[in-house]
């Protein structure tokens, strides 16, 4: 299983096991990772589960798709050019070891 690396603004690192086709965002909720709110369930209608890609992975990850954007530039506190939706990137064999920095304060 591909391991996908959470890192809080205070440092913590939260490693856990992602089975391919999930999202960064169900399985950040499902194994308790702080900072990644979901309040919408992952259907693209909030931004409380923002994140920094690595810049590394921003290649393999892609940009955001346009509802996306519309998110990003209206709901998260620091945009930056990595920055996406976790509930949008899906888990792949190629995203072994992604590495996410969540933000301090989700919207």
């Amino acid at each position: 299983m591909p391991k996908v690396i959470y890192v809080g603004s205070a440092g913590s690192e939260h490693t856990i096991d992602a089975a391919p086709g999930d999202t960064v965002m169900s399985a950040a909720v499902r194994h308790g990772v702080p900072g990644i709110v979901a309040e919408c369930g992952g259907n693209c209608s909030c931004a409380t589960c923002h994140v920094w890609v690595r810049e590394e992975f921003a290649p393999l990850v892609g940009p955001p798709g346009e509802m996306e954007e519309d998110l990003l530039d209206m709901g998260v506190s620091e945009r930056r050019d990595t920055s996406r939706l976790s509930c949008q990137i899906v888990v792949t064999d190629e995203l072994a070891g992604l590495t996410v920095d969540i933000p301090p304060e989700q919207p």
